[in-house]
């Protein structure tokens, strides 16, 4: 075997490790997500059903405020709040609704949103 195969076959089984990983968490808290309101609302939390008007969220956080560097409400799902956010303490559950969105969270925006970054 060469050293290029086993690069990449190494590559793929830590993906597929990752995956697994991914799956285990989300059958044990559910899947992260950051949700949108009618009302301007925007919460990041776990989820095991996101198909409604109303979501149930556990250990929820609320985006009182994204600076400008986040880029948008998207980036919030793909990247996470930064420093300069204001982001809420987590409540153990919430039930968020009149939903208009839902994006799922990649791994280092979940980190960010439950880093819970207030600045002064």
């Amino acid at each position: 075997m060469t050293r290029a195969t086993e690069i990449t076959e190494a590559r793929a089984t830590l993906a597929r490790l990752e995956a697994e990983e991914r799956a285990e968490r989300a059958a044990e808290k559910g899947r992260p997500v950051v949700v949108c309101t009618k009302h301007r609302g925007v919460f990041f939390g776990y989820t095991h059903d996101s198909d409604d008007e109303t979501i149930r969220l556990r250990e929820a956080r609320m985006c009182v405020y994204w600076s400008q560097d986040v880029r948008g409400v998207v980036n919030l799902s793909a990247a996470g709040p930064t420093a300069s956010c204001k982001i809420t303490a987590a409540t153990p559950e919430i039930e968020v609704r009149d939903v208009t969105y839902v994006a799922e969270c990649s791994d280092d925006a979940a980190a960010a949103w439950e880093r819970g970054l207030w600045s002064a």
